[in-house]
């Protein structure tokens, strides 16, 4: 844009010298000046022209990013393995402190059956001590398969304490197996008002065996050494906590039943021969 202001100036200058003289073509020489000072100053001030292609300058270097994470911002951590599914089923056993349970096998002769307060066979203890917990709703199936004496293979859970919840026990000398099942929903289930009907009250005292657990590892009975068993929900047992111990004497008295497997009762008063504490102040002693 420049040069053609410069060509045009220079024309005129050209045409004026030819036309006119003096005064007037030094007025106009100057003027020329001026306008190509005005065009020279403009032109500087306008923008440098783009480099070539090939001499285009490099862009400034860019930061790397940080290494690791920002300083306010935990670090990811992968998320934990999944628990082996042996690991998940534990569970506490007596005094809910024992190591968790076990699945496996064992073998053993019956020493002696158990029997609940109702007088149902629920389980038995074997010659090395164990006791063997089975559902009372199969009482009359167990006591037709195994007697005092036979040798048993049972497969099932063994506790901490040594007790073991047996899912199936198979009589070694017949080969004959039961295994546990739930009650059938049609079962007929005694009436609340006629529970504890065949129950008589028992007055027992003795030497302690073993201490009996409820299902979450609670203590809430004894076993005497002559097999009877006395039995206390565990909020009543944690209050004798110093009784509920092999070879303390004990005695109580409550309703239950005798039998020919053994004598059972739920407990309404206990402690020692000497100091028995009534256990529930609406009944009588």
């Amino acid at each position: 844009m420049h040069s053609k202001s410069i060509s045009r100036i220079a024309n005129l200058c050209e045409l004026t010298s030819d036309t006119r003289s003096g005064s007037n073509l030094r007025h106009l020489a100057r003027a020329a000046a001026s306008s190509l000072v005005v065009v020279a100053t403009a032109c500087a001030a306008q923008t440098a022209p783009a480099p070539a292609p090939g001499n285009i300058p490099a862009p400034p270097p860019v930061a790397a990013a940080p290494v690791g994470s920002p300083p306010d911002m935990a670090p990811l951590v992968p998320p934990p393995a999944p628990t082996p599914l042996m690991a998940q089923q534990q569970s506490p056993g007596a005094s809910g402190s024992t190591s968790g349970t076990t699945s496996g096998t064992t073998s053993g002769s019956i020493s002696r059956f158990v029997i609940n307060p109702e007088g149902n066979v629920d389980g038995f203890i074997l010659a090395d001590g164990a006791l063997v917990h089975f559902p009372p709703h199969m009482s009359s199936q167990l006591v037709a398969l195994v007697q005092r004496g036979d040798a048993i293979r049972i497969a099932g859970l063994r506790d901490g304490a040594g007790n073991v919840s047996a899912q199936q026990i198979t009589n070694e000398r017949t080969g004959q197996t039961l295994n546990d099942q739930p009650p059938p929903v049609d079962a007929p289930r005694t009436p609340p008002a006629l529970r504890g009907a065949g129950l008589v009250k028992l007055s027992v005292k003795g030497t302690v065996m073993r201490v009996t657990t409820a299902p979450r590892g609670e203590p809430d009975g004894v076993i005497l050494k002559d097999g009877t068993i006395i039995k206390m929900p565990p909020p009543v047992a944690q209050q004798f906590m110093t009784l509920l111990r092999p070879d303390a004497v004990v005695a109580a008295r409550g309703y239950g039943t005798r039998n020919q497997y053994g004598e059972a009762l739920q407990a309404t008063a206990f402690g020692t021969p000497d100091n028995i504490t009534q256990l529930y102040n609406d009944l009588p002693n």
